[in-house]
């Protein structure tokens, strides 16, 4: 049997390594489409601010721990699959047949419609090599600009400061971080960075950015409706798209990623997908969604293979959940954090200090909630949630005072025992 892993992140090293567990007499090939060994992109914030070194982002620190184990490693870039003919085409390359495939290629981030993008000096920071020219820029003093303020800008600019530029965020959405907080919580994030010393602009969009002369800097960013914004170093994080493109001609159906069943296996046999670019089955909504974080990434992986190994293991969704620390205040959002037709919700809100919960629920269960500045709930937020336990009376407790979370978790879990 030849398994074909397209993708070395990690989707594709955890699931290249289950199937090697699961089936010792396999052929197993794992094809990433950078000269890199396998690494967390996660992690490359972490090399930004000079907390590890390149060797700290590789997902296995032995460099031959994949060869260890009988896994083939080929660094080239996909160009497509055929599906039928059971082969993944390569640049530059002979095609390489397959028994079974999983595609775990992962996400590739937005490049807005902005005129002078391709500059140096101007860069994404999503591989290895991004981070490199952008340390050769972000020196300490320097003025940089921050292009989005959604979950990775957020993660890239506490990189950014510790480096200790002077930043600039500017970001088109109306808050901070808007596709995992709501209004009053993305603002407050704002605030906090302000009072870090970040200027922040949201509702803001960069018309263009030009090449200086004036020894200033290196950029000028047009902007509206704010004046014009210079830079010596601009980095782009205006969102990530699951990485299809190649599968367009594959005849697998696609609709914001792979779309896969249960078993992780796509619209056509032998075909998984894992990881950022697997669409799969939303835990709390039960509709197809893509789930792009590293715990789901890992998991989806791990399942995958074993399906491909015959050892059949369905998958029981993934939920919405991310946790963000930006520049020290922790913020998560679980589940349905927007609310659902016909429930309730309730919230409380402490602008001085930074702390704000939001519950949503449906009937008497709670189905997503956002906290800013409250660690202490964030276990028992997600156990309710995933538990669907019937809060009962607890619920009144709650739309009373929604802090009182660990009082009514233990209350219905007595209740419900």
């Amino acid at each position: 049997m030849r398994y074909v892993v397209i993708g070395s992140g990690p989707a594709g090293v955890t699931a290249a390594e289950t199937l090697r567990v699961q089936d010792p007499q396999g052929e197993v090939i794992l094809i990433g489409g950078e000269p890199e060994p396998a690494y967390s992109r996660m992690a490359i914030p972490y090399y930004l601010s000079n907390k590890i070194g390149e060797q700290g982002t590789y997902l296995r620190h032995d460099s031959e721990h994949l060869n260890k184990r009988g896994i083939q490693q080929i660094q080239q870039r996909v160009t497509g699959v055929d599906a039928d003919g059971k082969q993944v085409l390569l640049d530059g390359a002979e095609p390489i047949s397959f028994d079974r495939l999983l595609v775990a290629t992962g996400s590739n981030p937005l490049k807005p419609p902005i005129s002078g993008m391709d500059q140096p000096g101007v860069h994404h920071c999503w591989t290895l090599e991004d981070a490199r020219n952008i340390v050769k820029y972000a020196e300490p003093g320097s003025s940089v600009v921050l292009l989005g303020a959604g979950f990775i800008g957020c993660i890239i600019m506490e990189a950014l400061v510790e480096r200790g530029v002077k930043l600039t965020v500017v970001e088109m959405g109306d808050r901070m971080v808007p596709r995992m907080m709501d209004q009053a919580s993305g603002n407050l994030i704002k605030q906090w960075c302000i009072d870090k010393g970040v200027t922040v602009h949201t509702s803001t969009r960069v018309l263009g950015i030009e090449a200086n002369s004036n020894g200033k800097a290196r950029f000028t960013l047009n902007c509206d409706p704010v004046d014009p914004v210079d830079a010596d170093l601009v980095v782009v994080a205006a969102g990530v798209k699951p990485a299809t493109d190649f599968l367009e001609k594959s005849g697998l159906k696609l609709e914001q990623g792979v779309v896969v069943n249960e078993y992780l296996e796509s619209s056509k046999p032998g075909i998984y997908a894992a990881g950022d670019v697997c669409e799969g089955v939303d835990w709390g909504t039960g509709q197809h969604a893509v789930h792009a974080i590293q715990p789901v990434a890992a998991e989806t992986g791990r399942i995958a293979a074993l399906n491909m190994t015959g050892k059949v293991t369905p998958y029981p969704g993934s939920m919405a959940m991310n946790v963000l620390d930006t520049l020290g205040l922790i913020s998560v959002s679980y589940g349905q954090w927007m609310g659902v037709p016909g429930g309730d919700e309730v919230h409380s809100i402490d602008e001085p200090d930074y702390r704000y919960i939001k519950l949503q629920f449906e009937e008497d269960r709670l189905v997503g909630a956002i906290t800013l500045g409250m660690t202490e709930h964030v276990g028992v937020l997600r156990g309710l949630i995933q538990s669907r336990i019937k809060l009962g009376q607890w619920k009144d407790l709650l739309m009373q005072d929604p802090t009182r979370i660990m009082e009514a978790y233990l209350g219905a879990t007595h209740l419900n025992s």
